[in-house]
């Protein structure tokens, strides 16, 4: 935490890439949340490792994501972003909202948008595309 909070950019990005190694649990969150808080988007891309990954609260990741989108950090930097968006109905709806705030400005939608709100999809067939009895048509 000293590192982090007297650190430059540079020594924070390396404390938020440790943590992972170096706390077990949520306590290091704050750092997370901080970095998240901030228009470098370094730090917000190094925020997103697997220590979020497996430590942020679904709300907070979703806006994490989000933040992705809107500054420009490619959502590669987002750790397990496939397993955390799999089947994430309120993500694909923040997603589509945030498209469609986007395309009513005239402004282009992030590529990476398309790309995370078919990772949201889970994989089950659409109302009336798979046969009741297990054959296909």
């Amino acid at each position: 935490t000293r590192v982090y909070s007297q650190g430059t950019a540079d020594e924070r990005r390396a404390v938020l890439h440790a943590l992972p190694h170096l706390v077990p649990g949520p306590d290091a969150l704050p750092l997370v949340e901080d970095a998240l808080r901030t228009n470098d988007t370094r730090l917000v891309a190094a925020a997103l490792g697997p220590y979020a990954a497996r430590h942020l609260d679904a709300h907070q990741w979703r806006h994490a994501v989000l933040k992705c989108l809107f500054t420009g950090v490619a959502v590669d930097s987002v750790a397990d972003l496939a397993r955390r968006a799999h089947g994430d109905d309120e993500l694909a709806r923040m997603l589509a909202d945030y498209a469609a705030e986007r395309t009513a400005a005239d402004r282009t939608v992030p590529e990476d948008l398309h790309r995370v709100l078919a990772l949201t999809e889970s994989g089950r067939p659409a109302p009336g595309t798979a046969d009741p009895h297990g054959k296909e048509s």
